[in-house]
């Protein structure tokens, strides 16, 4: 069989294992993996030599935010950061931009927005809210069969009053209309009750709470809020039995109940992301609103567990959850936590990120790949093409220098806005190179001189 490009490398990570290969790629697909030396003579060959060969990273939870807020963020600076970051396909999550993803005509306006402006492959999360679970209109059905890989909601307020958070009883309804579709359910799992009796207590304090203080945004949201919540999840997805996935888990409290549903076969799965993984409570000074996120960092023994719960499989997956915006709505000015926007800025960085912390604990890099490529495709229900080098996948492949760590300094940060709490942070794994379907998308330069290849993936 003729091939365009042949890829080889002494590592590649394969879903048997790490061995030197060579990927053959025909029409933008693998079309075999072979031996090393399986190369017919005159095929073109780009050889990783002692680089390893990995699939590229699957990122399923991003925060774009355009159209409407493409100050924040868009889907050309987005791509293009997720590619010097190794990311070939990322999903981008139905809220912060205007219109949401939440009918058809927002999902189509994402849709359109980002033609021809990615530089790696996008697809989209639908958004669920009060108003397309409650109605007789079948909304969710339209927009999943309009190509929404599945959903997202929130069960506390969301930040933004386009989308609003869900009840129980929304979110029964909206299980019940997704019941055998195949689709995920994905949801932002803390319960407003224990964030109003936070808030209630640390508003009856005299003198009142340090708003600078990390501490102060830490106790206002205490953990119960996510444990309780998951608990919640729990009981719907036995009820109805579709499948549920919590996004962001930050509480290690919440491990027991994930616990219970694998050995019950209850289908809820969850996520981490890099930043619970990789900085502590412990380390994030007072006013260093960058670090704000919700749920929020939480202590070194917590972070601990949630690796622990990674390596045991009670967490399936790391992905980004890249949710940034301008530095005015961070309140650098101030230091204002309670008053600053919430979310980590990541995207580029979720990978070496990961893969530092993983090294120092021993952990191999095939764990990491399947952790942040093969288990983000699955999830997402587009495994049949991404997150693997195997036969009939895309050729989506990262050349990576494993064991070289570089300074996450501003001029190399390509997200929109640079305020990231990497910045200044030591990172193992350097990417040397990214293909798209086996076309370059990042060569190493700074900036990327590539051109942008991405495509929408629809659900099919």
């Amino acid at each position: 069989m003729a091939v365009d490009t042949i890829f080889r490398a002494r590592r590649v990570v394969t879903p048997e294992g790490v061995r030197a290969a060579s990927v053959h790629v025909r029409d933008g697909r693998i079309a075999r993996v072979a031996a090393y030396d399986d190369v017919p003579a005159g095929a073109p060959v780009i050889d990783a030599g002692e680089h390893v060969l990995m699939p590229g990273v699957v990122d399923t939870h991003v925060h774009i935010n355009e159209p409407g807020r493409t100050e924040w963020e868009g889907f050309g600076s987005a791509t293009r950061a997720a590619a010097v970051g190794g990311i070939t396909t990322v999903v981008d999550m139905p809220l912060n931009s205007l219109p949401p993803a939440t009918s058809e005509a927002g999902l189509m306006t994402k849709a359109e927005t980002m033609d021809g402006r990615c530089f790696v492959d996008v697809g989209l999360w639908g958004g669920a809210i009060p108003e397309n679970t409650r109605d007789d209109a079948a909304v969710l059905a339209r927009v999943l069969d309009r190509g929404a890989l599945g959903f997202k909601c929130f069960l506390a307020p969301s930040g933004v009053d386009e989308f609003p958070c869900v009840n129980a009883d929304e979110v029964r309804r909206a299980l019940i209309r997704l019941h055998g579709t195949g689709a995920v359910f994905m949801v932002h799992a803390e319960l407003p009750g224990p964030l109003d009796a936070a808030a209630r207590a640390m508003a009856a304090e005299m003198p009142p709470p340090d708003s600078r203080a990390y501490a102060t945004w830490l106790r206002s949201r205490p953990p119960a809020a996510e444990d309780e919540a998951v608990a919640l999840l729990y009981r719907l997805c036995k009820e109805i039995g579709t499948p549920v996935h919590v996004v962001h888990l930050s509480s290690a409290g919440a491990l027991g109940t994930l616990a219970r549903a694998r050995d019950e076969g209850v289908p809820l799965s969850a996520e981490t992301a890099p930043h619970y993984l990789h900085f502590t409570a412990e380390q994030v000074p007072d006013g260093a609103t960058w670090y704000k996120c919700a749920p929020p960092i939480r202590d070194r023994g917590n972070r601990d567990k949630l690796w622990q719960a990674l390596e045991d499989g009670l967490i399936s997956m790391v992905v980004s959850d890249h949710s940034p915006c301008t530095p005015d709505l961070k309140r650098i000015d101030t230091g204002d936590f309670v008053a600053a926007w919430g979310g980590i800025a990541g995207l580029q960085f979720s990978f070496p990120a990961v893969w530092s912390e993983a090294h120092a604990r021993g952990i191999a890099l095939e764990r990491v790949v399947e952790w942040m490529c093969a288990a983000p495709a699955r999830h997402a229900g587009i495994a049949g093409r991404k997150g693997a080098i195997a036969e009939g996948r895309d050729a989506d492949l990262v050349m990576l220098d494993p064991d070289a760590t570089f300074v996450v300094r501003a001029p190399f940060i390509h997200h929109r806005n640079k305020l990231t709490p990497y910045e200044g942070e030591t990172l193992r794994g350097v990417v040397r190179a990214t293909y798209l379907r086996g076309q370059p998308v990042y060569d190493g330069t700074n900036p990327p001189q590539q051109s942008a290849h991405g495509r929408w993936i629809a659900r099919s």
